[in-house]
């Protein structure tokens, strides 16, 4: 199984990149179509938010179980929050922001494939 980084902001183009991890070789195929633009409608990432800080996502105090990530067209306004949002509401994630921890920000735009 092969692992692969990418970069996204909330919305492209503004704030801080948020870094997240896949492992499956067909969300990493996906996710290399959308950065070419040959993918254009399932182009938001969405997933589980870890509450702990990841080594390649140095700006922020969570992740994205990358077991839980997938790209979608539209998503549910209760999920829908801006990276540095969710970073300034850290202790509210998974209570009654962001129930379950299931963030999906309806702005969010790769910005790169992020090599080691």
């Amino acid at each position: 199984m092969a692992t692969a980084r990418f970069a996204f902001q909330t919305p492209p183009g503004q704030g801080k990149e948020f870094i997240f991890e896949l492992t499956s070789d067909a969300l990493i195929a996906h996710a290399r179509k959308v950065l070419s633009g040959e993918e254009t409608l399932k182009t938001h990432v969405q997933g589980r938010i870890v509450k702990k800080k990841a080594s390649y996502n140095p700006d922020f105090s969570f992740y994205l179980d990358p077991a839980t990530i997938s790209f979608f067209d539209v998503g549910s306004e209760f999920c829908d929050s801006r990276a540095e949002y969710a970073e300034d509401h850290f202790d509210e994630i998974a209570g009654p922001f962001l129930p379950g921890g299931h963030w999906c920000p309806w702005a969010s735009g790769l910005t790169r494939e992020v090599k080691a």
